[in-house]
């Protein structure tokens, strides 16, 4: 992640964003506590109209109770608003719901994920590796 992450970042400032397709965003966004700056590569997930951050990171506690970020997707930058989910069980849902949109394979590559047997987990798996592996999600909306 140290070489990937500068890459991907530096990549999707460029003309060659658009290479990547939409699947990466990268997130800027100010710490709550530390007022350090960070910005963030991830994968972009879409569902139901929303944008998703899914992941397993320690900077997800700097969206708790909601936070603006700039978000550059798909060439664009935009200021959007990301909230930190907290319920575990709509965690799980959604690294569910993901993951059987992309399929098992794609999805522990898309999700950074390793699924066991290489089967696609169970709802209940999923609430289970939310408490065991701090599996988290923040929804993006426009300011």
């Amino acid at each position: 992640m140290r070489v990937v992450n500068p890459l991907i970042r530096t990549v999707l400032g460029t003309p060659l964003a658009a290479s990547l397709g939409k699947q990466f965003m990268v997130l800027n966004f100010t710490g709550r506590k530390s007022g350090r700056q960070f910005s963030v590569p991830v994968t972009a997930h879409w569902l139901d109209g929303s944008l998703y951050a899914l992941m397993e990171a320690g900077w997800k506690v700097n969206f708790r109770g909601g936070a603006v970020a700039q978000v550059r997707h798909d060439g664009k930058t935009t200021a959007m608003r990301g909230e930190l989910i907290e319920d575990r069980t709509a965690i799980a849902e959604l690294f569910l719901r993901c993951a059987s949109a992309y399929g098992p394979r794609k999805a522990q590559r898309m999700m950074g994920l390793k699924f066991r047997d290489d089967r696609m987990p169970t709802l209940e798996e999923f609430r289970t590796a939310v408490d065991e592996y701090g599996l988290a999600a923040v929804r993006f909306s426009p300011v």
